[in-house]
């Protein structure tokens, strides 16, 4: 269904129809007149997102020139200024502010996405909305692991080298799998909201000390006495109990998980929940206000991210040792989100893949620069419904969900560094180890919080699952840091496809609401302004949502992707 937008011509479009359209036969001047018509939408389009005229026609070419200026940046002060650590922290201090700036609006923007998302559908409608953007996330994230643990196995990067020429780094995180799974249960159904705000829950295991039982009193010589110490120290037994504590972190899951819940139950609260739909969407609306403004010092921002984080890097060598390894993961990322993503968007839209994937553009080099698939989601959001025009009621529900759950290329990283890690230990692996991985690195990365370095602390589940040692994972760490980055930038555009399959694949539940309650397409938690107070009040309450009123909604008109 599309909706006609009212555009005024660019010059250049008036001045065409004027001078030449009137030598052409009729029959053609209606095609010109289209395509005119839509290089001007195309246009304005371009000019709406960067909040610029027009006639300036701006791309996302200057994301791009200023990343790349980044790495040229960061290369020359590495090797012609001697900053001390202190200087290198002023120096990053601007894209610090970025990360910040964009982190700042994370919560208020899954909250207020989510609840309105959910409320404007429903419970039915929801409901299949949620389970074909699981299933989508299930089939994508089991390719992935299946293309890596592919790649691996092929290339054997870790054959032709031992785990002692490597050099370590970092810690080894103590966690245990069933802890794991169970805290990230518990973090589902968060004790305190307002705590789930800026902490996470997580339990660890603690020794309790047992006092030795003296051995038994006997007459008979000390050889016995020695015997049985050596016997009693060996079948020793230690006893654990378990601990919990708060550690710093929004609580993505349990937010969710709430704000779903909530929801729902303001959807079926009929007209007293109309009050509180109003907040919210306002609050998104401000929110992603908030990020227009933020994304206009993003390039800049960007520009010292980069650099500052060459500038941090000590050890240039390591990345030729783990070359092969680096190799093999970025190959499995790159086949996965060049060949297999597009052509499942593909084979359910029936439109252009790489046209969306360039709609995406400035949120895939916000992924790939600040390495966070949740601070990234206020990107995200703009650039899927204003440059893909994807309907806001798939959006608000899809993407804050796929931030937090949807992880293929965390999961191709971790089937291949666990197998990697098996090569360097001449550790080999039997079909049912390969299988336990697979299983393993997909539950685990769904596990993982959408936050800088959250793939190290699943990696040792990983391991731990087929007997690996769990302290061979900071043989990878010093690479992780530019790695991380790609699985990101891969993980977020794995949520952008996914949107855009789901509203797909939903167009039917989504045009019978559209139907039956005349919700404006364009702004569907919008009623039109001619309504008087009477309707308005009739048509409030619409399939188990509401819909607030109209100051600023627009239309538009939607174009092919091809």
């Amino acid at each position: 269904m599309s909706v006609h937008r009212e555009y005024s011509c660019l010059p250049v479009c008036v001045e065409i129809r004027e001078n030449y359209c009137s030598e052409i036969p009729k029959r053609y001047t209606v095609s010109l007149d289209a395509l005119l018509c839509h290089c001007c939408i195309v246009s304005y389009s371009l000019a709406e997102h960067y909040s610029l005229p027009p006639s300036l026609f701006p791309s996302h070419s200057l994301t791009h020139v200023l990343t790349t200026s980044g790495i040229g940046l960061g290369v020359l002060v590495r090797e012609y200024a001697s900053l001390s650590n202190l200087d290198k922290q002023y120096f990053g201090f601007p894209g610090e502010l970025l990360m910040r700036m964009l982190k700042l609006v994370i919560l208020p923007l899954i909250i207020s996405s989510m609840i309105t998302g959910v409320a404007a559908l429903d419970s039915e409608v929801s409901g299949r909305i949620g389970l074909r953007a699981v299933v989508y996330y299930f089939s994508t994230t089991i390719i992935a692991v299946v293309l890596g643990i592919l790649l691996v196995t092929t290339i054997k990067p870790g054959v032709s080298q031992s785990a002692d020429n490597i050099d370590r780094e970092g810690t080894t995180p103590n966690v245990t799998t069933v802890d794991t799974l169970l805290d990230l249960v518990r973090n589902m159904f968060p004790e305190n909201l307002v705590q789930a705000c800026f902490q996470q829950y997580k339990t660890q295991r603690k020794e309790i000390i047992v006092s030795n039982p003296s051995p038994p009193m006997n007459t008979t010589t000390d050889l016995f006495c020695s015997h049985f110490n050596k016997l009693y120290a060996k079948n020793k037994t230690f006893y654990y109990k378990i601990v919990g504590a708060y550690s710093d972190g929004i609580n993505v899951l349990g937010l969710i998980v709430f704000c779903v819940a909530f929801g729902l139950v303001i959807g079926k609260m009929g007209e007293r929940g109309r009050i509180l739909l109003e907040f919210f969407d306002a609050l998104n609306e401000a929110t992603m206000r908030l990020v227009q403004i933020i994304m206009c010092y993003m390039p800049v921002g960007i520009l010292f991210l980069i650099a500052a984080k060459i500038i941090e890097v000590e050890d240039w060598d390591i990345f030729r040792k783990m070359g092969l390894y680096m190799v093999t993961v970025l190959s499995g990322l790159a086949i996965h989100s060049i060949i297999f993503l597009p052509l499942i968007y593909f084979a359910f839209v029936r439109k252009n893949p790489y046209t969306f994937a360039l709609g995406m553009a400035q949120a895939l080099v916000t992924a790939l620069m600040i390495s966070s698939s949740s601070a990234t989601l206020p990107v995200t959001f703009r650039c899927a419904e204003e440059n893909n025009r994807i309907d806001k009621r798939i959006t608000r529900f899809v993407l804050p969900v796929g931030a937090t759950i949807n992880m293929d290329g965390t999961a191709l990283y971790e089937a291949v560094a666990a197998i990697f890690i098996a090569q360097l230990n001449d550790f080999a692996l039997d079909v049912g180890q390969i299988v336990t991985i697979s299983i393993t690195a997909t539950v685990a990365s769904i596990g993982a919080a959408g936050v800088p370095n959250a793939g190290l602390v699943t990696m040792v589940i990983v391991l731990t699952a087929v007997g690996l040692p769990a302290s061979d994972v900071t043989l990878i760490v010093a690479v992780d840091w530019l790695i991380d980055r790609f699985r990101t930038m891969i993980n977020v555009l794995g949520d952008a496809f996914g949107a855009g399959i789901v509203q797909k694949l939903s167009k039917r539940e989504l045009e019978r609401m559209d139907l039956t309650s005349d919700v404006d397409v364009a702004n569907p938690f919008a009623l039109e302004t001619t309504l008087d107070d009477d309707e308005c009040e009739k048509k409030s309450y619409v399939n188990g949502g509401f819909t607030v009123d109209k100051t600023d909604a627009i239309s538009f008109t939607e174009t092919s992707q091809f």
